[in-house]
């Protein structure tokens, strides 16, 4: 079985077209904004609005913990499990 990592890793390159990057190339723990993956608030939308749809989650954008749930590919998987009732 495929882990939550990785699927949300080709999802990030998938939904944002990233035809230069693999899954290979990001890193867990990297950063997706900023420094490291250099993503913008579009983008963050954008694939919030996936993970929505792929992982059947509910993402309260006035959440104060959102901008952390968001910070790397390893934080985000996290997410999902907790909202999907899973322990990560």
């Amino acid at each position: 079985m495929e882990r939550l990592e990785d699927r949300i890793r080709r999802l990030i390159i998938e939904t944002l077209n990233l035809e230069d990057v693999s899954a290979q190339d990001i890193n867990e723990d990297e950063p997706l904004f900023g420094e490291g993956l250099g993503l913008d608030s579009i983008d963050a939308l954008e694939i919030g609005i996936e993970i929505q749809k792929t992982f059947g989650v509910k993402i309260d954008s006035k959440d104060e913990n959102l901008a952390n749930y968001f910070s790397s590919v390893k934080e985000l998987a996290r997410f999902v499990a907790r909202q999907q009732g899973h322990a990560a």
